[in-house]
């Protein structure tokens, strides 16, 4: 596992200006992102009843809140735009992952990345296993939101219902987890022109690396998000703003490493 941490660092390395690309990508996605989340959610807020005198002024809140939001129009221009972004990000990351992982796997061919080669060769394949694994992905959900819906009218208080609903949860995550590596190994076989089947083989194959290498650069990454947000509580004002925005570039950093560390398990000639 050692060995597949090293030559992932290395490949990232020499990646470095696409990790600038990621990192402005994520940051303007994320702006976007926050912009859209704060126009819809302020104008809402703005009409709770803070220390309002009347106990049930809270209750009556949360009730003209769910009819605005259900028997009126009010929600469709608002999904109509998330669905419009959501749609931008699923077209953009198959095409940056198709042009990354073509320049992962001609590294050594030639000095410096090919990744706009690789968009151009790749991206048909690349983009066509990331729309079926976002599929497989999601497909779970429409069994799962009803279900948990359903169990939320039979639970009582907020907590059992969380509590029951946690194995599902769990399952899921699992199932995205176990979807997201497989698929993974089929694109890079995809972006260097090898068979797809074959990707998915070598993932059945290494199985257990792959698991372990992408599980051990997560723990990190959720450390280093637990230290950030610890000290965007202590740190006030430009300072805690000055530190997330640079985190975005470790974020990315973290990223990209595990994905040429994957990139390194699955090519033949390191892990044969």
């Amino acid at each position: 596992m050692r060995n597949f941490l090293i030559h992932g660092w290395e490949l990232t390395l020499r990646h470095k200006y696409v990790l600038v690309v990621l990192f402005l990508y994520r940051l303007l996605w994320g702006f976007f992102l926050y912009r859209f989340i704060d126009s819809v959610v302020s104008p809402v807020l703005a009409r709770f009843p803070d220390d309002h005198p009347n106990p049930d002024a809270v209750r009556m809140f949360f009730i003209e809140a769910q009819f605005r939001l259900f028997k009126t129009d009010i929600s469709f221009e608002a999904l109509a735009l998330l669905a419009g972004m959501f749609l931008i990000r699923m077209i953009a990351t198959p095409l940056i992952n198709a042009g990354l992982f073509y320049s992962f796997r001609h590294s050594e061919d030639a000095r410096g990345t090919k990744v706009l080669t690789g968009i151009r060769r790749s991206w048909k394949g690349v983009t066509a296993l990331y729309w079926i694994e976002s599929a497989l992905t999601l497909a779970p959900l429409a069994w799962l939101v009803p279900k948990s819906y359903s169990m939320y009218l039979k639970e009582p208080a907020l907590g059992a219902w969380l509590q029951s609903l946690l194995p599902y949860v769990l399952g899921w995550i699992a199932w995205s987890f176990a979807v997201h590596l497989i698929f993974q190994f089929m694109q890079f076989s995809s972006a260097s022109d090898d068979p797809v089947l074959q990707g998915l083989l070598r993932a059945c194959r290494r199985a257990v690396p792959l698991a372990l290498v992408t599980l051990t650069l997560l723990g990190v990454s959720l450390l280093a998000s637990a230290v950030v947000t610890t000290a965007g509580f202590l740190w006030t004002g430009f300072a805690a703003i000055a530190l997330h925005q640079a985190f975005q570039l470790i974020r990315s950093l973290l990223s990209l490493w595990i994905t040429a560390s994957q990139f390194e398990i699955w090519r033949p000639e390191l892990s044969s």
